[in-house]
């Protein structure tokens, strides 16, 4: 009866809230203990009960000890406070202490169990996971960030982020303790903790994880062959940049797929150099393509191209010109000369300058000397599969008169066009009288001018001359034989008229001139018609 009284003005205190002092709070954490304290004064202390405030008041402990505890659990220590040991989530919740010493107060305590958080988990969408267990991404992409907490109560997440300088806080809370980054960038490649804080107990747990962004290279590996300056050796090197990480490499040799190693450069041995040989490289980046992507180098030896010949004048300049094509690793070329003596390249200085671009190079010779510069030139171009050489002949020469050279050319064609108006003029004096008339007018008076060639009227008396002797020489041999005609020709006027105007005058001077021609051949007849 009297503990049950106990209970009923422990209801009707417990109900009457607004005159009961302020609550403390106590919190503890699971399967650790905790100590409730009885209000805030200290030493001797009258009875003390401690209750249990849930739908109904229950008995935990008293100072009376005729009272059995409630569990082995709930103690009373110094000054009437109530010790439980190993907590458990259902022990959250409202107790009050009664204390009666002349008068009976009462003290209620809130109780907090917090619970973790234990452990954190966090995910990552990414592209993959390399065999240490760090994450990658491809740039570009998209990545989900969730993180989990098992935590009572439920736990504050935080996230942050560090890159090359000092953390930097991304949010707290962030939509259910996880966000989404749309396009990954190099900039955020970096280390991502997420934090989960209980807010009771302040416990807190860290996780994080590293996050690497890659992209694959975005041109095609390109393969290339050089000498070595060190060991003048044969380097094949396989370039496929751009990409992060860098790719591996594999070199084969083709045909036949004969593995020669699988680092970017790859050092040829004499044993592999021939003419045509080639070599595959094979790049492989994480991000793909799978098959990955391939190059292929061809070696070679030069082919060489020039002009045979060239010329020089005394005093002059000249460049003799040699193009390298089909040399791989391209080809150290030389100029030489006479190569029956120990070959000795030409060395450039002030008469001879050598110039080159790409594998093109070009000897000038400055102030040509025939002594000095005449003679076979050599371009010779080598590389570690084959050496070729090219000849040259350089021929130097006195310079040309050129004003002789013109004057004598004027000549010729004056000469030509005297010759052939001196024939026209003797086979067609017609042609030139009307070839003039065409060029004058009508109105002017008519003028003829007759001019006698002497040197013709020479000659034909002198082949007059030999008819006459030759015809009495056959008149004398041959006597009996009747009498031959002997042509007389009269002189010939070669003719050059300057017309102007009236033709008729002109027509009467040719038939006076037909005339004179009718009555010589008349005589002559008359002459022949002569007893010899």
């Amino acid at each position: 009866m009297a503990g049950l009284r106990v209970l009923l003005c422990l209801g009707a205190l417990l109900a009457r809230q607004s005159s009961a002092d302020l609550e403390a709070v106590a919190i503890g954490e699971v399967h650790e203990n905790v100590t409730l304290r009885c209000g805030s004064k200290s030493g001797p202390r009258g009875l003390v009960t401690w209750y249990r405030n849930d739908s109904e008041p229950a008995f935990l402990a008293s100072s009376n000890s005729s009272l059995p505890l409630a569990a082995p659990r709930f103690s009373l220590e110094d000054a009437g406070a109530l010790h439980i040991e190993a907590l458990r989530l259902e022990d959250d919740g409202n107790y009050t202490c009664q204390e009666v010493l002349n008068e009976t107060h009462w003290f209620p305590v809130r109780l907090r169990v917090a619970s973790g958080p234990t452990h954190v988990e966090v995910n990552i969408s990414t592209t993959g996971t390399l065999p240490n267990g760090t994450l990658y991404a491809a740039r570009g992409s998209q990545v989900d960030f969730n993180c989990c907490s098992s935590a009572q109560p439920p736990p504050e997440v935080e996230w942050w982020i560090q890159t090359h300088s000092m953390p930097e806080f991304l949010g707290k809370n962030l939509s259910a303790n996880s966000f989404t980054l749309m396009l990954m960038s190099q900039n955020l490649q970096g280390n991502y903790t997420c934090s989960a804080t209980n807010v009771l107990s302040r416990r807190q747990r860290k996780v994080t994880t590293e996050l690497l962004v890659y992209w694959p290279p975005s041109s095609v590996p390109q393969c290339s062959v050089e000498v070595s300056s060190e060991s003048a050796t044969l380097e094949l090197t396989c370039n496929w940049d751009g990409g992060y990480p860098d790719p591996t490499f594999l070199w084969t040799e083709e045909p036949g797929g004969t593995i020669l190693g699988n680092s970017k450069l790859q050092t040829l041995s004499p044993s592999q150099l021939s003419e045509g040989k080639k070599f595959k490289c094979v790049g492989n980046h994480i991000l793909g393509p799978e098959s990955g992507a391939s190059c292929v180098v061809q070696i070679s030896s030069p082919l060489l191209a020039s002009q045979p010949m060239k010329t020089c004048f005394v005093g002059g300049n000249v460049t003799l010109t040699c193009q390298v094509t089909g040399a791989n690793p391209p080809a150290r070329i030389q100029w030489l000369r006479n190569l029956t003596q120990p070959e000795t390249a030409i060395q450039p200085s002030s008469r001879y300058v050598i110039t080159q671009q790409g594998q093109s190079s070009s000897l000038t010779i400055h102030n040509c000397s025939q002594d000095l510069d005449g003679g076979f030139y050599f371009c010779r171009a080598e590389n570690p599969i084959g050496v070729r050489a090219v000849d040259i002949w350089l021929s130097v020469k006195e310079p040309l008169n050129i004003g002789g050279i013109v004057g004598t050319v004027v000549s010729l064609l004056l000469l030509g066009l005297a010759i052939v108006s001196g024939l026209m003029l003797y086979y067609s004096p017609a042609f030139c009288w009307k070839a003039g008339s065409t060029f004058r007018g009508q109105d002017t008076g008519d003028i003829m001018v007759l001019v006698d060639s002497e040197e013709e009227e020479e000659e034909e008396e002198e082949e007059d001359k030999k008819d006459v002797a030759e015809e009495v020489e056959q008149e004398t041999n041959e006597t009996e034989e009747l009498p031959k005609e002997i042509s007389k020709h009269g002189h010939i006027h070669r003719v050059t008229a300057l017309v102007n105007g009236n033709l008729d005058c002109m027509g009467n001077g040719f038939q006076e001139f037909q005339d004179d021609s009718d009555e010589q051949q008349s005589d002559i007849v008359q002459e022949e018609d002569k007893p010899v």
